[in-house]
């Protein structure tokens, strides 16, 4: 299993664990978990990841949320996915400004 895989899976992990526990440093952990799982991504792979957190943050979290009895817990794990989205998405953005500023490209 590579590292990548691995981070992305302790990412998974610490979002449905902490959408049940207030530990008062969740946003931080996922926001870092979600910068490290973003550094370890194929740049084919970025598009998806910045456009599902786009589709997150955009109130995509709550879709589950009206499911009677689960809704609610639901839609906590996915908001809690949403900050390691987000934090994903921001080192996939700035990991291609830098490989595209360092290597001179175009941007296409």
């Amino acid at each position: 299993m590579s590292i990548a895989r691995i981070v992305w899976l302790v990412s998974a992990i610490a979002a449905v664990a902490l959408a049940f526990v207030d530990s008062g440093y969740n946003g931080t952990i996922l926001a870092v978990l979600g910068l490290l799982s973003g550094w370890f991504l194929d740049s084919d792979h970025r598009r998806g990841v910045i456009i599902a957190g786009a589709f997150l943050f955009a109130g995509g979290h709550t879709a589950l949320s009206g499911i009677e009895g689960i809704g609610e817990h639901l839609g906590d794990i996915l908001a809690a996915l949403t900050a390691v989205f987000g934090g994903a998405s921001v080192m996939a953005i700035v990991r291609t400004l830098v490989e595209r500023i360092m290597k001179g490209s175009p941007a296409t």
